[in-house]
């Protein structure tokens, strides 16, 4: 799984060296391997505002993260006070992970392969949510689409941010390597064809 003394790398790395670096290189025009974007990590984020009211959500968050992702997830912390939200800094609101390495391209693999087609009435990503420099930020509306998730044992759905960042430099970039690693992005609809 990992690499490192003569492990193998996971498959979907193996794809990105093997077919798709090559491919991107050509498309952009870059002289060194070293300029085709890649990813950088995958940061997957739970906020919950209401864990202020129901501290026991911030440890169903936790455990539910932690078997998403295989690895400790953190707790974040607000970071100052907002009376209309009954809100102190330093109050749990949410808990996160960070995936880099093997880890990482593992859950891009689980994501695409597993998790996505199990979304009801998926139609494919939005292809607007890259945030200028290349980076991708998806809402999940659930957790139960990871199959990791034992159904019986959910006690409250729960949705997740998942942000891809890349080595991207633009939005263009940062589209034809999630598309090439197989991200169902939407086509761009452009404004005449939405009118109609």
């Amino acid at each position: 799984m990992a690499e490192g003394n003569g492990s193998t790398r996971p498959r979907m790395q193996t794809r990105y060296f093997a077919d798709i670096v090559p491919a991107l290189k050509e498309q952009f025009g870059y002289s060194t391997v070293m300029q085709v974007p890649r990813l950088e990590k995958i940061v997957l984020n739970m906020g919950l505002g209401e864990a202020v009211r129901e501290p026991r959500l911030i440890e169903i968050a936790v455990e539910d993260l932690q078997t998403i992702a295989g690895q400790k997830a953190i707790v974040t912390k607000a970071r100052k006070s907002i009376a209309g939200f009954k809100l102190r800094a330093g109050v749990p609101i949410g808990a996160k992970v960070t995936l880099r390495g093997a880890r990482m391209w593992e859950f891009c693999d689980r994501l695409l392969s597993v998790a996505l087609p199990r979304i009801r009435d998926f139609r494919g990503l939005n292809p607007d949510a890259f945030d200028g420099a290349g980076n991708y930020t998806l809402g999940v509306g659930e957790q139960l689409i990871f199959p990791e998730i034992d159904y019986d044992k959910v006690q409250r759905q729960l949705g997740m941010d998942i942000t891809i960042v890349t080595t991207a430099r633009n939005n263009e970039e940062g589209d034809a390597l999630l598309r090439a690693l197989g991200f169902p992005l939407r086509e761009r609809v452009s404004a005449e064809e939405a009118a109609s």
